[in-house]
């Protein structure tokens, strides 16, 4: 069995580490390059930089901070945000990412994913999906989909079902899927264990959990009760309350396969 990564995440605003909640009220959590290298020393499994606003704001990722963070760190690295044709993912490859996650552009063009996977090896096409569950409302007792996509940082809803969508990007070419529970964003009361069970059932490519991890049992309930084969976090490591060591260290004396 292939062992469990934990991966810190780089959300970037303006050259800037942020973090917010429910993918709003955006805070300062330091700077790319220090945290990098801190995840470095720290023995993360891979690293994810997320342009935050470059689809929103229509514009392409940052390539030199990009190519910074690549000199800095040896482990795996994937780059996201205002990538929107096979050339994009060239330039963003070339400045030193191994992946490359598309979310807005894989949504408004899905033959991306297959273009993309086949130019490059679907191996290094990581589609991210932000889904938020549909509540029950006075006219509808029982929305048809039960997690909507959102794309464009979370600010546009597509009326799109997130298990479907998954299943599509798996089947046009995506080698991994990104998902996060703008539910459980920000809120460290752990991953949203339905969402993360439902899409990584319905998949057989790798998928990574994010949103909600508050303590280190987050974890181990994650991997236990889903197929989600790594998981990320942001908060928690950008203000040092968990330390992945420490993480790496509970999931093996819980017998869950991790790279200590």
């Amino acid at each position: 069995m292939l062992a469990k990564r934990i991966i810190p995440c780089l959300d970037i605003n303006k050259g800037r580490v942020v973090k917010g909640v429910h993918f709003v009220n955006l805070r300062d959590a330091g700077d790319p390059i220090e945290n990098a290298l801190f995840y470095e020393k720290e023995g993360a499994d891979e690293l994810v930089f997320l342009d935050i606003t470059a689809s929103y704001e229509k514009r392409k990722t940052t390539l030199a901070l990009v190519k910074k963070v690549a000199e800095c760190v040896f482990m795996p690295f994937t780059v996201g945000g205002g990538i929107s044709s096979a050339k994009d993912v060239r330039e963003i490859l070339l400045a030193g990412a191994d992946k490359v996650s598309i979310n807005t552009t894989a949504v408004n063009n899905p033959d991306i994913i297959t273009e993309a996977s086949k130019i490059f090896g679907a191996q290094c096409i990581v589609v991210a999906i932000d889904a938020k569950r549909n509540r029950p409302t006075s006219h509808v007792s029982r929305p048809t989909r039960k997690w909507e996509v959102y794309i464009n940082g979370g600010r546009t809803a597509t009326g799109l079902d997130a298990v479907s969508w998954a299943k599509k990007a798996e089947k046009l070419g995506a080698g991994e899927i990104l998902l996060t529970s703008m539910d459980s964003d920000g809120t460290k009361d752990g991953f949203d264990i339905e969402l993360t069970r439902a899409i990584s059932n319905a998949v057989k490519i790798p998928v990574i959990a994010s949103g909600g991890a508050g303590k280190i049992e987050d974890f181990s309930e994650v991997f236990a009760k889903t197929r989600a084969t790594a998981a990320l976090a942001a908060s928690i490591f950008h203000y040092r309350e968990i330390k992945i060591k420490s993480i790496k260290e509970y999931l093996s004396k819980k017998g869950i396969g991790v790279r200590l």
